[in-house]
């Protein structure tokens, strides 16, 4: 790849697939562009992109830290990635049973009530 931004696209493609990409992309305007492309060269060129840690504990890292942090609006999306990560339904409760003892139960519940209907959606659509 030529770029951190090439790199971070092909890998935000690998592991959240190109019709979420897509849709991101087509939705994107001139006001947050900057940011898309921040996220793209940072979050997906740079860490998604290492390979230090294998993209399926990545996925429960991340998970756990959105679940812990409160940060619930991106759960769906990474739950979805899961497919491509090689994170299992299990692999995701663990990282959701550790939020409940290290960051508290309410976080872990409510992430594990997203996941929950996501997982349900995936399957309908399958």
């Amino acid at each position: 790849m030529n770029t951190r931004y090439e790199q971070g696209m092909a890998t935000r493609r690998e592991v959240l697939g190109d019709a979420h990409v897509d849709r991101a992309e087509a939705a994107k305007s001139a006001f947050d562009e900057p940011f898309q492309r921040l996220i793209t060269e940072s979050a997906w060129g740079s860490v998604w992109s290492d390979m230090t840690i294998d993209r399926r504990d990545r996925s429960m890292l991340t998970l756990a830290l959105l679940a812990a942090t409160g940060n619930f609006d991106e759960i769906p999306m990474h739950i979805r990635a899961t497919a491509n990560t090689g994170a299992t339904k299990d692999d995701v409760m663990q990282a959701f049973l550790h939020v409940a003892i290290y960051a508290g139960v309410p976080k872990a519940n409510h992430a594990i009530k997203l996941a929950k209907a996501t997982y349900a959606e995936m399957e309908g659509e399958s």
